[in-house]
């Protein structure tokens, strides 16, 4: 129905609370998608080559900037891979502007891995962005690539305990840079640098080793929320003081999702200038995973008011979808925004309320995100949802054909019936019998630890009876 008032004089608009933030221009806003790289790494999850081509495709299209296609020289597949990708971004199916990332850690070795693997299928090392990482909180400096740095300082590793951090922290800076600077000189454009654990990490320090690795030739610096421990006031405390010390630069935040927090964690980063946030299709990654895609653009857009000017929001459902099949993990029901239960509606209140006006209850305009509200029937179900049904032309049609009039006892019993039906399911075994399939199915997409033992012992028995050959022969 119309209102005779607008709108927003009869509800207080999200946005009367988020405007006068100091979000970047959303022309210069660039999605980074992390699906193929920190999205594989979700536990049991393998993506074949055609696969990641078709999801970079998908990503490509909906209006994905940068693409994180992973260690090329890790895995043949991954190699593979990469080669469809760059073929696909020439023949023009992939976006021209779509950046290709690679990784590899602050090592020469890793490096030359890296370039050899491009050289030997025919990529361009100036056609990709080169992320080198580092560590950067003490605590991994130390514990994590403690040994690692003091073999680089040729020290003993008998010291390793004893040393202070300040040592670690400063052989980091040194690692990177050297790292950076020979990447360079190999002939990489673009390097994307930062350490790990950001969120952990010294803000000084931080702030020391972006600049040290920006003078050693890195092109965009990336801050982290590793272990997913980022409050909205950590960022506040990091974020202002990271796009001050480099004005103009493009800076990325990659968040994980551990509490919950990396959606709501992202959007504050960009509402301090920061301007390239890091997502994956659906949340995937480690552990809880990352910044989920659908939230943070459906976010920014709806509640804080930037519309990404190329970013097709009809497609995420579609591309969810596709990234379930793949990956083998379904969304919850009720993800928001792309939850087949988002828009699915059962309560009487509810219901009464949507057909009068969806913006009653539904915030998020389902045809935005390529979704429809639809109503389901049961035990909450009220009268007008079934009326309402009942008289869709396409139904009532069809039931006057039947011979069958609309009134009130008539809706009356249907909804009766529902109520009953839906009642009674809840005595049978069906939902305990579909929470274990999906459970057993998840199971089975990696190998568990038992059967890794089997498969040790079993291979261990035929090289020993030299029915497999040794590796080391």
């Amino acid at each position: 129905m119309e209102f005779c008032e607008p709108l927003d004089k009869l509800i207080n608009s999200p946005e009367n609370f988020t405007s006068g933030l100091n979000f970047p221009d959303p022309d210069k806003i660039k999605i980074y998608d992390s699906t193929l790289r920190d999205g594989e790494q979700m536990p049991g999850v393998a993506f074949s080559p055609g696969q990641k081509y078709q999801l970079a495709k998908e990503l490509s299209d909906i209006g994905c900037d940068i693409l994180d296609l992973g260690f090329p020289f890790a895995a043949l597949s991954d190699r593979h891979a990469l080669q469809l990708i760059v073929q696909g971004k020439r023949m023009g199916e992939i976006r021209q502007d779509c950046e290709l990332l690679v990784m590899c850690r602050s090592n020469i070795k890793d490096i030359d891995a890296t370039i050899k693997t491009l050289k030997d299928i025919h990529v361009d090392v100036k056609d990709v962005t080169f992320f080198i990482f580092t560590s950067g909180s003490d605590l991994h400096l130390k514990y994590k690539i403690g040994k690692t740095l003091l073999k680089r300082e040729g020290r003993d590793l008998s010291e390793w305990l004893d040393l202070p951090v300040e040592f670690y922290r400063e052989a980091n800076i040194k690692m990177q840079c050297d790292a950076i600077r020979y990447a360079r000189e190999q002939g990489v454009e673009a390097v994307e640098f930062g350490g790990e654990d950001g969120s952990r990490a010294d803000l000084e320090y931080t702030i020391e080793l972006a600049k040290a690795g920006y003078a050693a030739g890195g092109t965009r610096y990336s801050f982290p929320d590793t272990v997913g421990c980022f409050t909205p006031e950590g960022v506040d405390y990091y974020i202002p003081r990271i796009v001050k010390e480099f004005p103009g630069e493009d800076l990325v935040c990659h968040f994980h999702n551990d509490f919950g927090l990396a959606n709501i964690n992202t959007v504050r980063a960009m509402s301090h200038g920061l301007n390239v946030p890091t997502c994956t299709a659906n949340g995937m990654g480690e552990r809880a995973g990352n910044a989920p895609l659908h939230q943070v653009v459906t976010t920014l857009k709806l509640l804080y008011g930037l519309t990404l000017p190329r970013f097709k929001y009809h497609k995420l459902r579609e591309i969810t979808h596709i990234v379930e099949e793949f990956s083998g993990i379904p969304v919850s029901a009720h993800e928001p925004i792309i939850g087949k239960g988002v828009f699915t509606h059962e309560s009487g209140i509810h219901t009464a309320g949507l057909l009068i006006d969806p913006a009653i209850y539904q915030v998020i305009p389902p045809e935005l995100v390529g979704a429809k509200i639809r109503y389901v029937f049961g035990k909450h179900s009220g009268l007008g949802a079934v009326k309402a049904v009942l008289e869709r032309p396409e139904y009532r049609a069809g039931l006057e054909r039947d011979g069958v009039e609309i009134t009130s006892e008539l809706i009356e019993a249907v909804a009766l019936f529902v109520k009953d039906a839906r009642q009674k399911r809840t005595r049978s075994d069906t939902f305990s019998s579909m929470t274990e399939a999906y459970y057993r199915e998840y199971d089975r997409l990696g190998i568990s630890e038992l059967r890794l033992v089997e498969l040790a012992s079993t291979m261990g028995r035929l090289i020993n009876e030299g029915v497999l050959p040794s590796l080391k022969s």
